[in-house]
């Protein structure tokens, strides 16, 4: 089929599923609760990858048969749960390439919630972490949608790429040949790009602030700190989307880069080894997974979809100003600040100002934390609370109506007693 067709046979399908849901119940009156993905379910989808690519010589690459099984094999799922699919093809270096497009019936289909992975593996491996794992994540994701039978208020789309790791060729194809008139449509674009990294770090995206801020809620609920995705940067199939305007954001666990001191602190794992030793390499298998990594990032896929689509959460508004510097908090030691410049804020700062603080510590009871404004008032924020637990990654709401808004404000915070040590991990002021 023509692209052009298929465009104008989507706008058919959108108009018809935006009548599709049951008359009975309110836009995401159902299942607005995220679910718990199971990563069983995920790994089974991941082992049935694997035998796809042992079949069809050891890959899933573009042009290769192993790709077009797993386009197939994604597709069949998709329509036993009740999706509108369509394959999109593209040829690149003479070879037919697609991307599946799945559209959940029903919610506004002028603000569609998008999420997306690239399906395909490069030729000298079966491609499981790179990128099975968000491929089989969002598949599970889009099951759980069809097993909740969810009524969003936006309109919910899934998408597998092809050919990204030939230069994001697939993505590129898809948001260069929708009218703009379907690109103003979406309001934002999610991507999961290697999730299941065997040494992982938890990097999210910060493109679009109400896509990072609900990332980074889902983790600070779990207690995990995360830091600032930098690796892949414009290296996915976020990038034409980010770049026709549309609002990304994502997850990833990392790639070859190698993992610092202060990460291994922070997640666990091996310091000075990379994230994933098997990146693009024939023993990117089903062994080359952490389920907890993937059982975490699926999850925060799941609760992402859910209160994006379904309007469960108030998304922050407003300005937000953000250090994500580290800076070392010594043992008993000196007190240390994290500082950001307020600009552009008029008059004083509100009564409800929105504090985010993410250390790194290995006992919280040890810490004094507090907020200092620009005329150096100082607001307490935590008090060597929290016992033996690790790590404080927690908003504050702070009454500073008093202080003018503009200004460098700082998060002091200082260890007062010995053995234990961590540091800044980030800090962020959030005017309403």
């Amino acid at each position: 089929m023509r692209l052009s067709a298929i465009v104008a046979s989507s706008a058919l399908v959108l108009g018809a599923l935006a009548s599709a849901a049951p008359a009975t119940a309110a836009p995401g009156a159902a299942a607005a609760t995220p679910p718990d993905i199971s990563v069983a379910n995920v790994k089974q989808h991941l082992t049935d990858l694997q035998s796809i690519a042992t079949a069809n010589g050891g890959n899933r690459a573009h042009g290769r048969t192993g790709y077009k099984a797993s386009v197939d094999f994604v597709k069949a799922k998709l329509d036993a749960a009740g999706y509108t699919t369509t394959l999109q093809q593209f040829t690149y270096n003479g070879a037919t390439g697609y991307n599946v497009i799945a559209d959940w019936p029903g919610g506004d289909p002028n603000q569609v919630v998008m999420s997306g992975s690239h399906l395909d593996s490069v030729t000298s491996g079966p491609g499981i972490n790179d990128n099975g794992s968000g491929s089989a994540a969002i598949l599970e994701t889009a099951l759980a949608v069809s097993r909740a039978q969810l009524q969003p208020t936006k309109h919910i789309r899934f998408a597998w790429w092809g050919a990204e790791e030939l230069g994001l060729v697939g993505s590129k194809y898809y948001v260069n040949n929708l009218p703009s008139a379907e690109r103003a449509k979406i309001s934002g674009y999610l991507n999961f790009d290697m999730i299941g990294s065997p040494n992982p770090g938890y990097f999210v995206y910060d493109d679009d602030p109400t896509i990072e801020q609900t990332f980074k809620n889902y983790y600070a609920g779990l207690g995990i700190p995360t830091e600032i995705e930098t690796e892949g940067d414009g290296r996915s199939d976020h990038a034409p989307f980010k770049n026709a305007g549309v609002p990304v954001g994502g997850l990833f666990s990392g790639a070859d880069y190698t993992k610092t001191s202060a990460q291994a602190q922070k997640w666990g794992g091996t310091a000075g080894q990379s994230f994933d030793r098997c990146y693009h390499s024939s023993c990117d298998t089903t062994a080359n997974i952490n389920d907890t990594a993937l059982d975490r990032n699926s999850d925060a896929i799941a609760y992402a979809i859910w209160n994006l689509a379904t309007g469960t959460t108030t998304p922050p508004t407003g300005k937000v100003f953000e250090n994500t510097a580290d800076v070392s908090i010594p043992d008993n030691g000196a007190a240390v600040t994290s500082s950001v410049t307020v600009s552009g804020v008029t008059g004083n700062a509100p009564s409800n100002l929105s504090v985010g603080v993410d250390i790194v510590h290995t006992y919280r009871g040890d810490l004094v934390v507090d907020l200092i404004a620009p005329d150096g008032s100082v607001y307490n924020l935590h008090n060597r609370s929290g016992g033996s637990a690790d790590n404080l990654v927690q908003t504050y709401t702070v009454n500073a109506s008093t202080e003018v808004a503009n200004g460098v404000w700082k998060l002091r915070a200082q260890d007062k007693a010995a053995v234990d040590t961590g540091y800044i991990n980030g800090f962020k002021l959030t005017f309403p």
